[in-house]
């Protein structure tokens, strides 16, 4: 009887049984935000979640902030990348440049959890996102395709960052209106619409950002 007991009690207790821990405490984080706030985030209750022990985190997070820029970072990597399948489709810098952000806006509806936690107000550390130009350098996208324009004569002079951030201004407040589902009111509700919405924002912008031809 204590034999049975014993074996009851240890295989009710949480342990590190998963193969990936890392991915599950990403995972498990997730979803916890997307379901009750960051508010409700600890360590303790990733690890419950997971079902792992509370020391269990600490394998790979030396706390919170560690497992929020883990998620951030994982965040960057698949907008970025996201954002240069889209650009590989398209054949001029200006179609590129508006590609680069309908798929800033679709990530952002795809993933609220990440974007939230990317552009969230809870970091005492800035994420490490790695050199310019890497698989997390998005806004260097959005430079790189305004300096080809103009390069190409398509787009008009100035300083390209500046002319990037006025971009990504547009995106950016674009995407946190439908992930706050501020939008509603004009019928946007699914991401084919915000597809569409994407598209027609960034012709606007392009058209603002277009070389001037003629008098």
């Amino acid at each position: 009887m204590a034999t049975r007991g014993t074996r009851k009690k240890t295989a009710d207790k949480p342990h590190y049984h998963h193969g990936d821990l890392r991915r599950a405490l990403l995972d498990a984080s997730l979803t916890l935000i997307s379901e009750e706030g960051f508010g409700a985030l600890t360590l303790r209750e990733v690890a419950r979640r997971a079902g792992v022990t509370h020391a269990a985190p600490y394998r790979h997070f030396a706390d919170k902030e560690a497992l929020l820029e883990a998620v951030a970072e994982e965040g960057f990597r698949v907008m970025t990348a996201r954002m240069k399948e889209r650009m590989a489709r398209e054949s001029t810098p200006n179609r590129r440049l508006m590609a680069c952000g309908v798929a800033y806006v679709l990530f952002a509806m795809e993933h609220p959890a990440h974007f939230r936690v990317m552009f969230g107000p809870h970091f005492t550390r800035p994420p490490k996102l790695g050199p310019p130009g890497g698989d997390t350098d998005s806004f260097g996208l959005l430079v790189d395709s305004i300096a080809e324009g103009q390069r190409t004569g398509e787009m008009r002079e100035g300083e390209p960052r500046m002319l990037a951030l006025t971009c990504w201004s547009l995106v950016h407040g674009l995407g946190s209106l439908l992930v706050d589902r501020k939008l509603e009111f004009s019928g946007v509700t699914t991401i084919p619409q915000a597809e569409a919405l994407a598209w027609e924002q960034t012709r606007l912008l392009i058209q603002g950002l277009e070389r001037a031809t003629g008098n």
